[in-house]
Order: structure tokens, then C-alpha cells, then sequence
């Protein structure tokens, strides 16, 4: 059985913090928990899953002993204020009836959303939510988020893919992504797609490097270059087809019948190996105008008459 890790959990505590940040009594702690879920629950589902989608990645939570303080990071913090701070008055004053505490909302602003996991599986799952192609969607996906500075991408679809009958899985992989580098800053969302014909889960790696190194524009364009390079080269892999033979599989039905669907000059051309619009193949097409002209039979002569013969004679 695969033993696959959640990339953030795998770095939790090492080279990420914790979402959750706040210390409690044996008492109290599993209140606290629950009280964490329903808050992100409750910001999720009115933030991100109606509109206007407020593009929200993560929420992180800190608590003292009287206050609650919440940190969203989004990719639209105008969205989040709303005009003149109504909207994030109108989450406080529902968070404090929620949880009976004073709340103070802080909002991050997200540079760059083709460089987080969560943002770009939300882009990927409102376009199968339209019955966009998955493949395209996923290509798209991938080649902007690299086009961003990422050092690689995976991006990963499972379900009722196109509304097929059996469910499979789809993957679009460019770059690298060291999932057992503790050192290496591997972004990972996942996201659930509801569609009419079921559920599809889209998962996404992003890997930015590693911790406490901005990539450079150079480093970021050789990415690019070697990423394109390996599209190629799986594309000569691919035409190229397999087995030790290679190469197209030759047309059914013999030479014959191949060359009576063409025409006599692409006919021609092809029994003495030359392309067809060059200067040898219209040569070619008439050999009765190249051919050197053949013998012309011997017209036999009338028969002389025998009484001039022997007149002659005598």
C-alpha cells in the first residue's frame, strides 16, 4: 500500500506553523477544537462557496484568555472589507454570537495566486463545474502557475471524469516536486468538486523552492525552458510509436489498391521514390514523352511481278 503524506502536515511543526495557534487546559481543549472547525467551516462556506467568491486560502486562528483573533489570507481582500468595512463588521459581530468572545479579524493579501495550492484547485474545480475539458483545464492551470516562478506542479483530478461511467484519475505533472525534502516549500490544497453527476476531488502540489529562497528570474526561466524541452521530448516519444519495429503502421490493402485511390501522376511518383510536385514527377507521370522513341516496324515492299524478273535476267 502506498504511504502518501499530506505535504503540510508532513512539515508542520518543523518548517511551517501551526493554523491553530492558542494553549488550553485538558478541559477546555476539545471545545477549543471544535470551536476552530466551526469557525473555518462557517468562513468557508460563506466566503468562498457563494458569491462574491472571496478567493480565501487559509484561515489561521490565535486565541488568548478573552479574545479570538482570526487571519485570513485572500487573494481579494477588497471583496473580504467590503465597502467602508461593512462585511468584515458583519463576520465579527456573527463569529462573537458564535462563540460567546470578543473577535478581531485580520486579513492578509495573497501577492500571487498562481503560487498557492488551494487558490489554483479552486480555479480548476469552478471550471469542471462548467463542464470545461479537464485535460485543458489542468494544462492551463499548470503552465500559468509555472509562468508564475514555480519550480513545479502537479495537479491531480478523481471521480466521474467527463461524466464517465467508472471513476479514474488524471494527472498533470511539470517540474519537479521533492515531497520528502523537509527544506523544500511544497504548497498543497485539495479541493472538493460537486458536479451533477458526482463529486470529483482535485488535489494540487506546488513547489516554491526552498525555504528562505526567492527564485530568481533566471532560475525560474531554465525551469521553463527545461519544461518545454521534456514536452517535446515525450511528444517524439509518443509519435514515435513502440515495440522494436516503430515507426507508422503501413496502409492496408497492398500497393495496388493504395495507388488506385491516388492519382496516376501521385502513383508515379510514388513508384520512382519522387515527391510529387517536383520537377521528376510530372517527368515521370508521362514516360511516353521521356522514353526514347521505339523502333518502327519494317513496312514490308509490294512483290515484284516474276515476268519483270525474268525479263530483267534475260
Amino acid at each position: 500500500m502506498g504511504q502518501k503524506v499530506n505535504p503540510t502536515g508532513f512539515r508542520t511543526g518543523i518548517t511551517i506553523g501551526w493554523k491553530s495557534r492558542w494553549f488550553a487546559p485538558k478541559s477546555n481543549y476539545g471545545e477549543f477544537l471544535i470551536e476552530d472547525a466551526h469557525i473555518r467551516k462557517y468562513l468557508d462556506d460563506r466566503l468562498n462557496r457563494q458569491p462574491p467568491f472571496a478567493a480565501v486560502s487559509s484561515i489561521e486562528i490565535e486565541r488568548t484568555r478573552e479574545e479570538v483573533k482570526v487571519i485570513l489570507k485572500t487573494a481579494r481582500p477588497g471583496v473580504v472589507i467590503g465597502p467602508k468595512g461593512a462585511e468584515v463588521d458583519n463576520l465579527k459581530d456573527a463569529l462573537e454570537h458564535m462563540t460567546n468572545r470578543r473577535v478581531n479579524i485580520s486579513i492578509v493579501e495573497i501577492r500571487n495566486p498562481d503560487l498557492d495550492a488551494q487558490l489554483v484547485g479552486e480555479g480548476v474545480a469552478e471550471q469542471l463545474k462548467r463542464r470545461a475539458n479537464f485535460r485543458r483545464t489542468m494544462k492551463q492551470r499548470a503552465e500559468s502557475t509555472m509562468q508564475a516562478g514555480a519550480m513545479g506542479v502537479k495537479i491531480q483530478v478523481s471521480g466521474r471524469l467527463g461524466g464517465a461511467e467508472m471513476s479514474r484519475s488524471e494527472t498533470t505533472l511539470l517540474g519537479s516536486i521533492p515531497l520528502h525534502t523537509l527544506e523544500a516549500d511544497v504548497d498543497y490544497g485539495f479541493v472538493p468538486c460537486f458536479t451533477t453527476y458526482g463529486c470529483i476531488g482535485v488535489k494540487v502540489w506546488i513547489y516554491r523552492g526552498l525555504f528562505g529562497e526567492k527564485p530568481t528570474e533566471e532560475k525560474a526561466a531554465k525551469m521553463q525552458v527545461a519544461t518545454e524541452e521534456g514536452h517535446r521530448r515525450r511528444g517524439r516519444q509518443h509519435s514515435g510509436g513502440g515495440g522494436g519495429g516503430g515507426g507508422r503502421r503501413p496502409e492496408r490493402g497492398g500497393t495496388r489498391r493504395s495507388s488506385a485511390r491516388k492519382g496516376p501522376a501521385e502513383s508515379a511518383a510514388q513508384a520512382t521514390g519522387t515527391p510529387e510536385g517536383s520537377p521528376g514527377a510530372d517527368e515521370t507521370a508521362n514516360p511516353a514523352e521521356t522514353a526514347s522513341p521505339a523502333p518502327q516496324p519494317l513496312v514490308p515492299t509490294d512483290p515484284v511481278p516474276e515476268t519483270e524478273t525474268k525479263n530483267e535476267n534475260e
